[in-house]
């Protein structure tokens, strides 16, 4: 029998299958669907009970008051913690609960966590149950390998990530959750692939854009001033002169998708004009149109200078074209992220993936937001990576599944690392 405490702990992983494959079903029959918040504290109480048995000191705590949150549909989170033999960093393992809405096109029960050909079916099985259930027992079989470790782990389940995570971690990471000196290392088992290490993200500026008319008799469109014209300029103004811009730069941050290396705008939705009544459109001049657009940031980009090009270009429009007038308000902004591929997790979870999977991993950046954010931003805690089992190409759609051998081989990685980071025996 083995003797190497590295092989030892991937054995007790193994020999946790079938444990893992029914962790993962269970949450996944927790119907936590956001919007509006499904089902948050059962699903929360179950982790929180589950980690309590093992030795954790669990806390539940509810966002009262953020966005969404109400008696109904309280947003809970849960954070279990256990100090190990001796002092020593705190490891920490963070997952969001929530899942998007089901949609159409499924060919199974999305909550029924069917197993079909070593994949397990259902909403939130990719993004990112699936990760949870391998984080818990990553830790699970960490203390039960290595009883005497030093130092801290903590699992936790967080709500809203799905909407910006407003009632999740950053409502915690506001509170001194995710700040030094109470956590040191924290890993987030996003649906990234099992043999890639996400570092950072790409930022985002969600904002509505109205050109303003006036109404007047669709017969005689010529008394009044049409806001969809107007609108019409604009887009007109972001082909000619913004697109262009954004399509020639290039960041460094390791983003996948390739074409999410460049800065993107997305027109998000147009609304112009009078409801219809009875299926009829209004005979009116519209005096209103609304754009809302996302624009996804580079880190080589700052916020300010994103928003600038925007209200430059408007401003121009109110010089040169007769009548127009514009409002803007901001919906939604996050600065860019990464942190540093050499810092203490992002080494020793790819010494992991090197061990397990026999292959170097490969660090990316996310072309879209996800927690880190809030570690990064507001807990002002660096080390702070995403790995975990899922294809990233499967979350939020239809027939979502998470791979069985990824989320065992995840669970390996995980365990590795944490195992490396409470010893202090970085790579």
């Amino acid at each position: 029998m083995s003797t190497d405490p590295a092989e030892m702990l991937c054995k007790s992983v193994d020999e946790r299958r079938e444990e893992l494959v029914e962790l993962a079903r269970s949450l996944i029959r927790f119907p936590t669907v956001n919007p509006p918040g499904e089902v948050y504290r059962p699903c929360a109480e179950f982790i929180g009970e589950r980690m309590r048995a093992r030795g954790f000191a669990v806390e539940y705590v509810r966002a009262a008051g953020t966005p969404g949150d109400s008696e109904r549909y309280p947003r809970i989170n849960v954070i279990a913690r256990r100090e190990g033999a001796a002092p020593g960093p705190c490891v920490h393992f963070n997952s969001h609960i929530d899942v998007v809405q089901t949609g159409s096109g499924w060919t199974t029960d999305p909550f029924a966590a069917a197993v079909t050909d070593g994949k397990i079916y259902g909403r939130g099985a990719c993004d990112m149950k699936g990760g949870l259930a391998a984080s818990i027992i990553a830790v699970e079989a960490l203390i039960d390998s290595a009883a005497n470790l030093p130092g801290t782990l903590e699992i936790s389940g967080t709500v809203d990530e799905e909407s910006g995570g407003y009632g999740g971690v950053h409502y915690l990471a506001e509170r001194g959750w995710f700040s030094s000196p109470r956590v040191n290392h924290v890993l987030i088992p996003e649906p990234l692939n099992v043999d890639r290490i996400c570092i950072g993200h790409r930022g985002v500026w969600w904002a509505e854009i109205e050109t303003l008319g006036r109404m007047a008799h669709g017969s005689m469109p010529f008394l009044g001033d049409c806001a969809v014209r107007h609108m019409n300029a604009v887009l007109d103004r972001f082909e000619r002169d913004l697109y262009p811009k954004l399509a020639a730069r290039r960041t460094d941050m390791p983003v996948v998708p390739s074409g999410a290396r460049h800065s993107t705008l997305n027109i998000n939705s147009i609304h112009g004009g009078q409801t219809e009544s009875q299926g009829y459109p209004a005979p009116v001049v519209p005096d209103s149109c609304r754009m809302v657009i996302d624009r996804r940031l580079l880190i080589e980009e700052s916020i300010e200078s994103v928003k600038g090009e925007v209200l430059e270009l408007l401003d121009q429009l109110v010089n040169d074209r007769p009548g127009f007038r514009y409002s803007i308000r901001d919906i939604f902004e996050v600065r860019p992220t990464m942190a540093d591929r050499n810092g203490p997790v992002a080494r020793s979870t790819a010494a992991a993936v090197r061990r397990v999977l026999g292959r170097d991993p490969e660090f990316i950046c996310s072309p879209g937001t996800y927690d880190q954010k809030h570690i990064d931003r507001v807990g002002k805690l660096r080390d702070c990576i995403a790995y975990g089992p899922g294809i990233l190409d499967l979350a939020h759609q239809p027939d979502e599944y998470v791979v069985i051998e990824d989320m065992i081989n995840s669970a390996k990685v995980m365990a590795l690392s944490a195992r490396t980071l409470l010893l202090g025996t970085h790579p």
